[in-house]
This record gives structure tokens, sequence and C-alpha cells, in this order.
């Protein structure tokens, strides 16, 4: 029987001219049918450390004075084998030349979704991408990425990515914890080390997941609870889409 899995992604130092050299596009990712239960979980959480629902949970709000929550979200990830996280770190992106390629930049961001998703898709399964209302470009770049991933998955039907949706990542919180894991991986690798609270979470990511989070991971140990592909996009092997 095909399952149904939710993709939450969400991205850092994504804008074409942002001055920053690096790109972080990732998902936090499970079966549909668990996401409420995992949801809920989260918002216990909260709870617990007297933070109001409402208090959206995002990487540039960690603080030492509240680093017991982040620390017991990260635990709760690694610890739910309901969950897993993949990313793409897109580096040199100041060099990205897509004359040379006659790509333009949304070519290239929609290169870096399919390399985010193709080590997760199941063509048997059906799959729904979540993006954040903040950090995409509106109902015609959702409709593009949809069929453009599909089609680079030979669908035309456009029936394994049946749902390309913005949301509010303020209500969901699952989507809240792809934002602390992209916004991790995004720090490291832009060799930020200024907050104490940040830096303890890094560690401490890197502790649970076995891996450094500017190395991409081993090919055998992709679909792994914990992936990261690092990839320069102006390299002549990953040219057109």
């Amino acid at each position: 029987m095909s399952k149904i899995y939710n993709l939450y992604c969400d991205e850092s130092c994504h804008l074409q001219y942002d001055g920053n050299d690096i790109m972080v596009i990732g998902t936090v990712y499970c079966e549909k049918k668990y996401s409420y239960e995992i949801n809920n979980d989260i918002r216990k959480i909260k709870e617990k450390y007297g933070i109001s629902l409402s208090n959206e949970t995002k990487w540039n709000k960690v603080h030492q004075n509240k680093i017991d929550y982040y620390i017991e979200l990260i635990k709760y990830f690694f610890d739910n084998d309901k969950l897993n996280f993949r990313c793409v770190v897109a580096t040199n992106k100041k060099n990205l030349n897509c004359k040379e390629y006659n790509i333009s930049y949304d070519d290239w961001y929609n290169r870096i979704y399919y390399l985010l998703i193709k080590e997760l898709i199941d063509i048997e399964n059906n799959y729904r991408i979540y993006m954040d209302i903040k950090d995409s470009l509106g109902g015609e770049r959702v409709k593009n990425l949809k069929t453009v991933l599909n089609r680079t998955l030979y669908d035309f039907a456009e029936e394994t990515i049946d749902r390309v949706q913005i949301i509010r990542s303020d209500e969901v919180e699952i989507m809240q914890l792809t934002d602390l894991l992209i916004g991790a991986v995004s720090y490291k690798n832009r060799e930020l080390a200024t907050n104490d609270g940040k830096n303890q979470l890094i560690q401490i990511i890197e502790n649970l997941s076995g891996k450094n989070l500017t190395s991409t991971s081993r090919p055998k140990m992709f679909h792994g609870k914990f992936d990261i592909f690092v990839w320069e996009p102006g390299h002549k092997k990953y040219g057109k889409m």
C-alpha cells in the first residue's frame, strides 16, 4: 500500500544577492499520518518550558537563556524514529554563473530542490511539500516547482508529488523544527561562532547525528536520520535542469 509523506521545507540565505556565499534548503519529513502527533508533541515541549504556543521556534531566536528547551527539542527529533532530515548546502553561490548554462536563478533554485528530494522519493508513494510563506516567492513559483519536480521524476501526470503548498510556519511546529536544523547547518557552514547557545546546539546535533555539519553524508547513509549534501553549483556535472 502506498504511503503519503509530508515534507516541511525551509531555506536559509536563499536570495540571489544577499551577500552570503552559501544557500541551504532542507526538509524535516514524516509520514502524513504521524504529523498531528508530532506537532502536538512539540507543543507539549513548549508548554513544559513556559513558551507560548504562538511563539515561533526559529534558529535566529536561539539564546542561552532558553537553551534547555532547544536541547530537548533537538533530542526529541533524534529520539523519534518517525522523523528524518535532509538538506542541501549549495556553496560558492557568489560564483554562480547562470548565463554559462543558459538558466535563470529560479532554474537553479529548482535544481537544488530536486537534489533535496531525489534521494527521498519512491514513486510508489505520494509526497506533499510544504514551504514557509515567508521564504517563497508566491503561488506561481510554487506551481512551477511542482511541475518541474514531477517532470524530473518522469511523472507527467504530477501524481508523485501531488501537492506543493505555502503554509505559515508559526502554525506548524514541524516546520519550525526544519528552521532550527537548517539554521544550525547554515550557521556552521558560514563559519559563525558568536552565539554560545547556537554553538552548544550545533555540538549536540553533531554528537547525536555522528556527522560534521559541513560534510556530505556518505552515499550509503542517504535515507538516514540526518543527511547533508554539500553541492558546488558551478560544477559542470550539475548543468541544466
